[in-house]
């Protein structure tokens, strides 16, 4: 009975200090319990005393109170700063539980840099059968055997570790242990405390979004998913016959005439909305308007529409008509238009009238022979007709024929970045949009009942990821809001007007968004968010999740491609990655010799054919306007994304960068993206690119290019700053041993960085 006291009376003073030092740091109780990652009702307990602390809240209420775990233990701090003795079967005891012991091995010891533990784990015949409980923590933390075994559960992964055997590994990845193999465990753990878990947290599972049945899309793709909604498998059906226009759009309408398939803001801020049935008949009329003219299945049709609601409509026209569309920016001047013009064969160009894009195309008239028809939206000028003058006048009925586009035909031409030199041109069949499912039910998360939003301009392929295709065929409706120029402070304010779900944008968007003051705003109503366009710098992530609580998903592909390799729902995405491969492409790393390389190397990211054939998404090839037809190079079984990338024991992918952007230094491999990751994060830069230059020792040194943000001077003493910076971030090889600011960086007209001009 005196012993149970004493435990007691131990627990009671524990919990006092914990109070203490709780409201001394200033510290509400639901505070602490986050902070210490445990239930409000759980904390209470422990801090009145009415529970047994395990070790790892003891653990984590001296790291976030800044105090050793003898304060909180004993109630003294430790004396000895040189040298400290523990002899066997002593040191305090810091967790005691069932089938477990942990004592500090070294309690009286200040300014320790770690905490070394030993370890009791005893057998339990019944923990055999049980799956191992999981905890986690930040730092990282190094496991010792000195007799019996053990066995180790890290993430997903299960190690059975012996006597003289030990584990390294990153404490805030969900870990467990129990003793196996009939014995006790007896170990010396040694935990390095470390910064903020949220950074290097593997989050918990996204539960996708509910099943719904009965859908149009089901006639012609299935995805089978597991338990958490995670998809496995994408089986396509009748995908010879498919017509997004006839058998998605079209078929919705007939079936909910009134569902709504868009919610439109123009950029004088009016508000329209469009049902399926509204845009089905639409388009039906363009269909017959542009039939009129003269333009026909197989003619390549130019669209630069910004954000206009009549892109909508001219798209699908196009889809029914059988013409092949083209998007295209509003940013294109003459030179741009002329090489457009004839590398594709353009024969018409529905335009806007914003802006001066109209006055660019008729300087390119001159050069560009194939240009016979010149149609404006949102506007009147000489030598075009009046798209919406005249389109309203025809038969809102246009019937597919025996003769409509269909499965294999191309359907769709989107030019290239061009980085490095012209953009090609990336031909699409009709199948392509069967590929984008993927990209829409299990990245972007879209509900039937809720609204998505991507900010994206029509002219890029992002338009078709986010504002289309995929929305659609999951009979969700889109937001489109046609500004002339991002304004964060004008978009934020409609997440809560319009109810907006689910969000999606690029990277530099995000970082107009997370310079504003988000807790002005109300974005309760966002569920899910996704970024791509470009890879994700960690800063953008973690300054978003703080300010809304709200995790990034990062998507991968290509003009070439649909989705490729991203953060899907039901799976637990790693911050930072870009996720895992899409179920529908055959992914691999691979060296110079298409071989595939080892976890943790970097190497080209490839698309495996499957028995000889591309998979559903990949491009026909890039189109030849000689011969009048794409054409890609698969012979050696893969296509080539050009793209760098690294995969970790999970099977996860991280960017590295462009095969022509590695920087070769002293025998390194160096990618330019985590250099510029870590150099954005620091306040003052605004943009940066990193790229390689010359040495006559190194072969080639790192170089980064900084923009600073305005009011910042470009120092020497900054330069320094910089490097040091890296230095301490990166490994040391890696920071850039030049150093230049600049007004602006070379940028495609995509807004990609040129590291090649650098």
């Amino acid at each position: 009975m005196q012993a149970t006291n004493n435990a007691t009376n131990k627990i009671f003073e524990v919990a006092a200090r914990i109070r203490e030092l709780r409201e001394i740091a200033g510290f509400s109780r639901e505070e602490m319990a986050e902070r210490t990652e445990v239930s409000l009702e759980m904390y209470v307990q422990y801090e009145d005393g009415q529970l047994d602390f395990p070790f790892s809240f003891i653990h984590k209420c001296a790291l976030e109170l800044g105090v050793e775990i003898t304060d909180l233990m004993e109630g003294k701090s430790a004396r000895l700063t040189q040298y400290t003795v523990t002899r066997k079967g002593q040191g305090t005891v810091t967790a005691r539980e069932v089938g477990l012991e942990i004592r500090s091995l070294a309690p009286l010891f200040k300014k320790k840099i770690a905490e070394p533990y030993f370890v009791k784990y005893e057998y339990s015949p019944e923990q055999q059968k049980s799956p191992i409980h999981l905890t986690r923590h930040s730092g990282q933390e190094f496991d010792l055997i000195m007799s019996g075994a053990l066995k180790v559960q890290v993430g997903e992964h299960t190690e059975i570790l012996h006597e003289g055997d030990s584990i390294y590994y990153d404490s805030s990845t969900p870990h467990g242990m129990i003793a196996v193999e009939g014995q006790d465990c007896y170990f010396c753990a040694v935990v390095l405390p470390g910064e903020e878990t949220e950074e290097l947290e593997i989050r918990d599972t996204i539960v996708a979004a509910k099943r719904t049945e009965g859908r149009i899309y089901e006639k012609f793709v299935e995805g089978v998913e597991d338990e958490n909604g995670l998809v496995k498998e994408i089986k396509y059906k009748n995908a010879d016959e498919f017509n997004f226009a006839f058998d998605i759009v079209d078929a919705i309408a007939e079936k909910k005439p009134d569902k709504v398939a868009m919610v439109h803001v123009s950029r004088n801020m009016e508000e329209r909305k469009f049902t399926f049935r509204e845009l089905s008949r639409s388009s039906s009329r363009v269909a017959n308007y542009f039939k009129s003219l003269g333009i026909k299945k197989g003619d390549r049709v130019m669209l630069i529409l910004r954000r206009h609601y009549q892109f909508w409509q001219a798209i699908l026209a196009l889809h029914k008509l059988g013409a092949i569309v083209i998007p295209a920016t509003n940013l294109l001047v003459e030179h741009d238009l002329t090489y457009r013009f004839n590398a594709a064969g353009v024969s018409a160009i529905i335009c806007t009238g914003t802006g001066k894009v109209a006055e660019e195309v008729d300087k390119a008239l001159k050069d560009s022979p194939t240009l016979k028809h010149r149609i404006i939206v949102d506007g009147v000028r000489e030598g075009w007709r009046d798209f919406d003058t005249e389109a309203r006048m025809f038969s809102s009925t246009f019937p597919r024929t025996e003769d409509s586009i269909k499965g294999d035909d191309p359907m769709l031409m989107l030019f290239t970045s061009g980085t490095t030199g012209y953009p090609k041109i990336a031909t699409h069949s009709c199948k392509y949009v069967l590929a984008h499912f993927a990209t829409a039910k299990y990245w972007h998360n879209v509900n039937p009942d809720g609204l998505h939003f991507t900010i994206s301009d029509t002219g890029w392929g992002k338009a078709l990821w986010g504002k289309l295709y995929g929305q659609w065929m999951c009979e969700a409706a889109t937001f489109v809001y046609d500004f002339d120029r991002f304004d964060a402070s004008v978009i934020l304010p409609m997440f809560k007007k319009y109810h907006i779900t689910t969000f999606c944008a690029p990277p530099t968007m995000y970082r107009f968004m997370i310079k504003e003051d988000l807790s002005k705003y109300d974005l309760s109503s966002i569920e899910h968010a996704t970024i791509a366009g470009e890879a994700l710098n960690p800063e953008v992530f973690y300054q978003f999740r703080k300010a809304t609580g709200i995790s990034l998903m990062e998507g991968f592909g290509q003009t070439e491609t649909t989705l490729t390799i991203a953060n899907l729902v039901g799976m637990r995405p790693k911050v930072g990655s870009m996720g895992k491969p899409v179920p529908n492409y055959d992914i691999d790393i691979v060296d110079h010799d298409g071989n595939s390389v080892q976890q943790g190397e970097t190497g080209e990211i490839v698309v495996r054919l499957k028995d000889g054939k591309p998979p559903m998404g990949l491009t026909l090839g890039y189109y030849n306007n000689e011969k009048g037809v794409p054409e890609i190079d698969l012979s050696d079984g893969m296509y080539h994304t050009g793209d760098t990338a690294w995969k970790d024991e999970d099977g996860y992918f991280w960017y590295v960068g462009r095969v022509d952007d590695l920087i070769k230094s002293s025998g390194y491999r160096i990618g330019p993206f985590e250099i510029e990751s870590v150099i954005m994060e620091l306040p003052y830069v605004l943009e940066c690119g990193v790229s390689a230059a010359p040495d006559e020792i190194r072969g080639q040194v790192v170089k980064a290019s900084i923009v600073l943000t305005k009011g910042t001077e470009p120092t020497e003493e900054l330069k320094k700053e910089i490097q040091e910076y890296v230095k301490h971030k990166t490994a040391p090889y890696k920071y850039p041993r030049i150093v230049v600011f600049k007004d602006e960086l070379p940028k495609t007209i995509s807004g990609k960085i040129q590291r090649n001009l650098l």
